[in-house]
């Protein structure tokens, strides 16, 4: 007699000791629902991932109440019934998903507008990724995770050419660390061949010969030359302002508090500052992408954040640090993780990381000790003459929007027409964006959306001009065309008083501290903003006409300056 889902459930509990809480489960069409109390945090995601493990299981909502955890509240923002516009279609969330779907849309004569809770684009997971375009080599093959990543792999050339973004095909050594795991080579170039993927097995000294900086220490390796690198938020600016040039709205600062419908399908999104009229709604909000579905009336997927801490080391250490990125391949690793590595950013910065870290907390990108420690002792045995004590000059953390089932949400709401979830994008959904900008045309094609093409399109971006890395007989031109560009703001990253401005005034304009420093580095140096950043609440102030005091870090509430220390004479 074939086992319900339930019933497996139930005993897949039992065998990891979860049968003494008398948890309730229930399913109804693929959705498993989890509710009762645990002792640990870590016991709730282990029942969620057990639920979505099962190939008849879509989705996990997993209401389990851990006792070593502070309850999450979730508490929504008022909204602005006020009408304050018409879309066809609204996207929410200006990450390098939400951004690549609208730049997507707008090569379709549509009304779009893009909002965005934060003050610039690309302030979630998007700006904290390691920046990695994936092979898909590690991703399970069958999988919209894989599928995706194959495809968004293969169309970034020519996106990143067509957006003026930092790009480069830097291959990915991955390191056989034991005698007896040696096997898992043939493995690997299997799943490769299976999926057109190039694969190419090295032997110790082949490994040692393309990349000296190896440890000697290693067994065998295997290349996958696919492998690319970019930069996460120069990528996601790009998106956004290519979309704006094309005709997409940018509301910043905007959050979706609700959405509205008549006999089931969707009429309006409405938001803290008003309300769009609209009968298409795309939901890419990333770790809250849980809570806008909820929205529509029913729960139908959970969202477990994992924080990945990263650690960044100064340019001039570039020379000791391996030229190709690096990984571990091993029995036992965390199935949920490719296990991070190390590689050097599209501006020269050796970079390693991420770690994988469930928490509780959607906003927590705290980085400990422990993870600075664990990536060090990890990554220092890979390139033992890196010094990585010596060169670090940042570390940050971003939270990844995993669901249980560990794969891509892309689908249709099942509770509201006219909504379409684009849920669960964690790696390699940097890889996958434009993919999965790809797919959702096809979902609101079948939505009933008729798609005549924007003859006006342009997929061509002007980057943002770069001082240090033009010829000097360039910057003096440059200079006699505008004496801006020979004001030297920040010393570090030679960033000019010019492209400062500039950023404040694209098509997206920067509004902080941090969206200035996404798009120019400045701040990004050794001394991190100890000396520029006095300069560019000036210039910020000044360019805003604003008081300093509302010049802010990253938003609302992370203004620098109380109040005047002095006051003028009179």
């Amino acid at each position: 007699m074939t086992k319900s889902t339930v019933e497996i459930i139930h005993e897949l509990f039992s065998d990891n000791k979860l049968d003494s809480f008398n948890l309730k489960i229930s399913e109804s069409k693929g959705t498993v629902f989890l509710e009762g109390n645990v002792d640990r945090w870590d016991q709730a995601v282990m029942a969620g991932h057990l639920a979505g493990s099962l190939r008849s299981v879509t989705a996990v909502v997993n209401d389990l109440m851990a006792a070593d955890t502070v309850p999450e509240l979730f508490i929504r923002t008022a909204g602005e019934d006020r009408l304050i516009g018409h879309a066809d279609v609204v996207v929410i969330g200006a990450g390098v998903i939400g951004s690549a779907i609208a730049r997507e849309l707008s090569k379709f004569s549509l009304d779009i507008v893009l909002v965005e809770k934060e003050s610039d684009v690309c302030c979630g997971a998007s700006k904290a990724n390691n920046g990695m375009v994936h092979s898909g080599i590690i991703q399970e093959p069958d999988t919209l995770r894989s599928k995706l990543n194959i495809r968004g792999n293969m169309l970034y050339e020519n996106l990143c050419r067509e957006l003026a973004v930092p790009f480069y095909r830097s291959s990915l050594i991955t390191l056989i660390m034991k005698e007896e795991e040696l096997f898992l080579l043939d493995l690997v170039k299997a799943r490769g061949d299976a999926l057109d993927i190039p694969i190419e097995i090295l032997s110790r000294e082949e490994a040692l010969n393309l990349e000296p900086s190896l440890t000697p220490d290693l067994k065998g390796a295997f290349t996958a030359p696919s492998t690319a690198m970019t930069s996460p938020y120069k990528l996601t600016i790009a998106y956004a302002e290519n979309a704006v040039e094309n005709g997409v709205k940018l509301f910043l600062n905007t959050e979706v508090t609700g959405l509205k419908a008549e006999r089931g399908k969707l009429t309006r999104v409405v938001t803290n500052r008003g309300s769009f009229t609209t009968r298409l709604c795309i939901n890419a909000a990333g770790i809250y992408a849980d809570k806008v579905a909820e929205m529509a009336g029913k729960r139908e997927f959970t969202i477990h954040p994992r924080k990945g801490e990263l650690i960044l080391f100064d340019q001039v250490d570039f020379e000791n640090h391996a030229k190709i990125p690096t990984g571990i391949l091993a029995i036992g690793q965390d199935p949920y993780t490719k296990g991070g590595g190390s590689m050097v950013t599209t501006d020269g910065n050796p970079e390693w990381g991420p770690t994988a870290i469930e928490t509780a907390d959607r906003e927590d990108t705290s980085v400990t000790l422990e993870g600075i420690n664990r990536i060090i002792d990890k990554f220092n045995s890979v390139i033992p003459g890196f010094n990585p004590q010596k060169s670090i000059i940042s570390f940050f953390a971003g939270v990844r929007a995993a669901t249980y089932t560990e794969e891509f949400h892309i689908k249709p709401s099942a509770s509201m027409k006219g909504l379409i979830n684009v849920a669960g994008i964690q790696s390699p959904g940097l890889a996958a964006a434009p993919a999965i900008a790809e797919m959702v045309l096809e979902l609101v094609a079948a939505e009933g959306f008729e798609l005549i093409e924007n003859k006006s399109f342009n997929p061509v971006r002007k980057g943002q001009l770069r001082f240090k890395s033009l010829p000097l007989r360039k910057k003096k031109e440059l200079i006699t065309r505008n004496p801006l560009y020979g004001q030297l703001v920040c010393r570090c990253e030679q960033v000019t008083e010019g492209e400062v401005l500039d950023s404040i005034h694209r098509p997206v304009p920067a509004l902080t501290l941090d969206a200035i420093k996404r798009r120019t580095r400045i701040g990004m140096g050794r001394c991190q903003g100890g000396f520029c950043t006095p300069r560019l609440l000036l210039l910020l102030a000044r360019e805003l006409h604003l008081p300093l005091e509302d010049i802010s870090k990253d938003g609302p509430g992370s203004e620098l300056l109380l109040r005047p220390t002095k006051l003028k004479p009179d």
